[in-house]
C-alpha cells in the first residue's frame, strides 16, 4: 500500500484548495478511506471519510459544509475539496486507511494565512 498526497500550499482565508491522494497497491473503491490532519503542536484529527462501494461520506463538525471528499476510481485517487478555508485549517493533511491515521501517506502542508 502506498499513498502519495499533493495539492497543499499557502492560501488566504476564504480560498479553496483541492488535495489529491494517489494510491497504489489496492483499489480506492474497495476501501473505506479518510483524510486526517495534524495542526502545529497538536495530535492527529480525523477530517472526513468515504466508504467503499457506494461511498457514503462523513465529516467532522469543524469542516462540515466546507469540505467534500471524493474519489476517481479510474485514476485510483482520493480527493479533498476544501472551500472557505480558515486559519484554523492550517495543518499537514494525510490520506489514510482509517480514521486513526495509522496507515497514511507522507502528507501535504496547508497554510491558511493573510
Amino acid at each position: 500500500v502506498q499513498l502519495v498526497e499533493s495539492g497543499g500550499g499557502l492560501v488566504q482565508p476564504g480560498a479553496s484548495l483541492r488535495l489529491s491522494c494517489e494510491a497504489s497497491g489496492f483499489s480506492v473503491d474497495t476501501a473505506t478511506m479518510s483524510w486526517v490532519r495534524q495542526a502545529p503542536g497538536k495530535g492527529l484529527e480525523w477530517v472526513s471519510e468515504i466508504s467503499s462501494g457506494d461511498g457514503p461520506t462523513s465529516y467532522s463538525d469543524s469542516v462540515k459544509g466546507r469540505f467534500a471528499i471524493s474519489r476517481d476510481n479510474v485514476k485510483n485517487t482520493l480527493f479533498l475539496h476544501m472551500n472557505s478555508l480558515r486559519p484554523e485549517d492550517t495543518a499537514v493533511y494525510y490520506c489514510a486507511m482509517n480514521r486513526f491515521g495509522s496507515v497514511r501517506g507522507q502528507g501535504t502542508q496547508v497554510v491558511v494565512s493573510s
